[in-house]
This record gives C-alpha cells, structure tokens and sequence, in this order.
C-alpha cells in the first residue's frame, strides 16, 4: 500500500530581485530539512533572505493549518524542503539619462518565487527492519593462504632523487660564492 506524499505550497510574486540571484539562496535550502533551512535562510547575508525566510514559515504554517483541517497526521519535525524555483516574472522597463541628449534602456527584473514542503517518507531515527550481513560479505576461509605480490619499494628512487637534488644544491652554490 503506497502512502500519498502531500506537498504544501507557498509563493511570493512579484519580488523586487533578479531571479539568478534569489536562485543562489533558494539553492542552499532546497532538500533540507524545515528546521535546517530556516536556521539557513535566517542567516545568510544576501537581500532576499528574509523574504524566503518568511516564505518557509508561511509553507509550513500552511501545512499545520491543511493537515489540521483535513485531519491528516503530519509531523512537523520530519518536513523538508521538496521545491524551492525562483521564476521570471515581467519586467520593467526604465530609462537612464546618456550623454548628448540621448537615453539607454535598462530592465528591473522581478521574480516569483515558489517554495513546497512534503513530509519524508520514512521517519528520522526510526529502524524500519535491521540488516544481518550477507555470508559474501566475508571471505571465505580456505586451507591454502593466498601469497600477496609485494608492491616495488618506492624508498630506493625517493633516496636518489634526494641525493640528486641535495647535489646539485652544493654546486649552485660554490658558483654563486665564486669557487
């Protein structure tokens, strides 16, 4: 029997940043769990955070308020963040005064941004069934001992290489001092 996630969403429309730079906040939250991402979202230094801060709250009091009215049993605890886009909406047109008279053409971008929180399907912490090993997991002991080929020794060219370069040193500097 397949239990129905349910999603709960909130948007906020018409936001007054770029949608590229409401996506940089939108992605360090989007898979977290609700508590994680708020504490993230109440912390990060950019201008849209308290905005998606304030989002996340509206999303999870939207999951109180629907699970209470339909009677579903959700736990708060165990919501995370499914969906978390920040959408072009229209932009404005403006106008900047250029030399000799003339005027450039600039947009202000606006976003939607769209946040969804869903409640895990299984629940943190819980032991659902406990695994034994497999037996293939173990090798298998035998009367015979496999012999392991020894890997070439390393020591022996990193000693010569240092002799090398500590010689070189010493005529380097018997030329510097003139000898």
């Amino acid at each position: 029997m397949a239990v129905e996630t349910r999603e709960f969403r909130a948007e906020a429309k018409f936001q007054r940043v770029s949608p590229q730079k409401a996506r940089l906040v939108l992605d360090l939250i989007r898979g977290r769990g609700v508590q994680d991402a708020l504490d993230t979202a109440a912390y990060t230094k950019k201008r849209i955070a308290p905005v998606v801060y304030k989002l996340l709250r509206s999303a999870v009091d939207n999951a109180k308020f629907v699970s209470s009215e339909e009677g579903l049993d959700l736990d708060v605890d165990n919501l995370y963040v499914k969906q978390a886009v920040a959408n072009d909406a229209p932009r404005m047109k403006r106008i900047r005064p250029a030399p000799m008279g003339r005027a450039y053409r600039y947009q202000r971008r606006l976003a939607h941004l769209v946040l969804s929180v869903a409640e895990r399907e299984g629940a943190a912490g819980l032991v659902t069934r406990a695994e034994e090993p497999t037996p293939a997991a173990a090798p298998a002991k035998t009367g015979k001992s496999k012999k392991v080929a020894a890997k070439p020794k390393k020591a022996a060219k990193t000693k010569a290489k240092e002799a090398e370069a500590a010689g070189k040193k010493k005529t380097a500097s018997k030329k510097k001092s003139g000898k």
